[in-house]
């Protein structure tokens, strides 16, 4: 079926807005608590409404569940708990037939332990497999399967090391996540063709691209050595597999041997933790066919201090523009970026950088102006259209993801106040995205007719889909119209972008300006009503209003102030044309 889109033409994909689905979490046809794609089909026409152009899918493929999906044991197949091929042609169907895209989700750096790949490398060391994954003996000098043996002191992503012993055959595999995720060695031509082969296979069926997951991971510098220590004995091997030697050279031949030659352009964005700038003005120049644009960490990061992720810190909003605008400028001649504050891995946007409490409404709609109005494609994540929060967790066993669980105890068992782990956990673990979407507020949020597989947020009857849809003040409405001025103004996706007050520690400021016409995007970051010196004041006080998360201010006075005056919170979207 041909798709019509809202986004067309050889770029479309730099005018589209995605909408990630984490399906386990977004809506249950069958009662059993977990979401599945029959879910998603009764809930296609939320999507059309809200207006987006492509949904990015979490993946669906059949797994153990272990990091809930991240896990595949087949990758081409659906995991029964979310329903069949069958239904996902449905589906992919119904996107279609509503103007929308569909992108899976890639994860090929590593496959479960329970993939027939793995499960044939581990019973012969001998055979043509044992080298599809990473093994190696005991460091020198050392027993198998002894502490510290080893063959490098990477830290797990997960926790502990990240190598597993195997005593069947006296060697380790490595996993830089999950025991249960063992990393599939790139180096060996033959798993190249066969992650080619199955993608291939997908694009054939109708999907229209794909979300590689930390695909940054897949070229490993060799030998494998130590990395430096970071706590305990083990060591911080991020910079020895993180854009490793050959990952152009991988990349590259992908394209080649996927998407090249393909009627239509396939969208590929790269998830790479720690890549730099510079790195990904490489990884996104279209004359390199590597991929789309990458998703990078480093907004993301500026609340955590130098104990990683669970060292909690203010952020700072000086900060928070300067790693925005670094990227906006880097990638401003060649490349493209991608624009999200929340997903499944990430906690609820307006809970982490504006205020879940008195402001929720008034917050989340700025927040969802600042982003759309960047230059580069935008990321919504289920339920940050309705504006939804962090989970008030009451203990640890309240957590499901492995990361949480894992750090929990981990932590505790090396003496560290459980009162504390907990503190630090509540505001960032991931579990704070994966709570089931909120529908209505009918028992489980309309999510499920059965018990969740984790808890619905309490807040649900406040805040949920049905309360939202036809409010023309909802956060829901505010995305609509961000979304449409997106699609209407050319400024907002070709427009330079150019940071306005960076100084300014509570306004954000920037416009972007094409042909002739120039955007004004103008936001407070603080419950206090604040003054924005932004240049020519009185000339954009007269200019026209085009957007805004307050109703639209009074005519300027003549002569008008120096300065705009914001409301706590408050987003403001002028334009002046010649």
């Amino acid at each position: 079926m041909a798709v019509v889109s809202r986004a067309s033409g050889p770029d479309w994909w730099k005018r589209a807005v995605v909408y990630q689905i984490y399906p386990r979490s977004f809506a249950d046809s069958d009662g059993d608590g977990i979401g599945d794609l029959r879910g998603i089909i009764s809930r296609l026409d939320h999507l059309a409404r809200l207006g987006v152009d492509v949904i990015w899918l979490s993946p669906v493929y059949p797994s153990p569940q272990d990091d809930n999906g991240y896990d595949i044991s087949d990758y081409q197949g659906i995991e029964p708990v979310f329903g069949t091929l069958s239904d996902f042609d449905e589906l992919l169907a119904g996107v279609h037939d509503r103007g929308m895209r569909l992108v899976m989700d890639l994860v090929v750096n590593h496959t479960s332990d329970e993939h027939p790949w793995f499960v044939e490398s581990r019973a012969d060391p001998a055979g043509p497999r044992r080298d599809w994954y990473w093994w190696r003996g005991a460091r020198p000098g050392m027993a198998p399967g002894a502490p510290g043996a080893e063959p490098t002191n990477w830290a797990s992503f997960f926790s502990g090391p990240a190598w597993e012993f195997d005593e069947a055959s006296g060697e380790y595999y490595l996993h830089l996540f999950s025991r249960k995720q063992p990393d599939l060695n790139w180096e060996n031509p033959d798993v190249r063709q066969a992650v080619y082969a199955m993608m291939r296979w997908w694009l054939d069926r109708g999907v229209d691209g794909f979300r590689m997951d930390v695909i940054n991971m897949i070229s490993k510098q060799l030998p494998l050595a130590d990395g430096p220590v970071t706590h305990g004995v083990l060591g911080d091997g991020s910079a020895l597999f993180q854009c490793g030697p050959r990952i152009h050279e991988f990349l590259q031949e992908m394209h080649e041997q996927v998407f090249a030659g393909r009627p239509e352009h396939v969208l590929t964005v790269g998830e790479m933790p720690g890549v730099t700038v510079e790195e990904a003005v490489l990884f996104t120049d279209p004359q390199r066919r590597e991929v789309d644009m990458v998703f990078q960490f480093e907004h993301v990061s500026l609340d955590q201090g130098p104990g990683g992720k669970w060292d909690i810190r203010p952020l700072r909003l000086l900060d928070l523009k300067a790693s925005l605008g670094r990227w906006q400028a880097g990638l401003a001649e060649r490349g493209w970026n991608s624009l999200y504050w929340d997903n499944h891995d990430q906690p609820r946007a307006v809970s982490r950088f504006g205020d879940d409490g008195r402001y929720r409404t008034e917050s989340a709609k700025m927040l969802a102006t600042v982003l759309h109005l960047h230059r580069g494609t935008p990321y919504i994540y289920q339920g940050e259209e309705l504006g939804m929060t962090n989970v008030p967790f009451a203990g640890p066993e309240d957590f499901r993801d492995i990361e949480s669980v894992n750090y929990y105890a981990s932590a505790v068992a090396g003496g560290a106040d459980p009162a504390a782990v907990l503190a630090a956990l509540r505001p960032l673990s991931r579990d704070n995205a994966r709570t089931p979407m909120h529908w209505d507020d009918s028992p489980a949020a309309g999510f499920s007719t059965g018990e969740p597989w984790i808890a619905v947020n309490p807040n649900y009857p406040q805040i949920n889909a049905r309360a939202q849809v036809d409010d023309p003040d909802s956060v829901f409405s505010h995305y609509r119209a961000v979304i449409a001025l997106r699609h209407a103004e050319p400024a907002v996706v070709d427009g330079d972008f150019t940071m306005l007050l960076p100084d300014d520690p509570t306004v954000y400021a920037f416009t972007r300006s094409l042909a002739g016409t120039t955007l004004l995007v103008v936001a407070n970051f603080s419950g206090d009503p604040v003054p924005a010196p932004v240049p020519e004041a009185a000339q954009w006080a007269a200019a026209e209003f085009v957007l805004g998360n307050y109703p639209a201010p009074d005519p300027a006075p003549d002569p008008a102030p120096p300065t705009l005056l914001l409301a706590p919170w408050e987003a403001r979207v002028y334009r002046r044309v010649g």
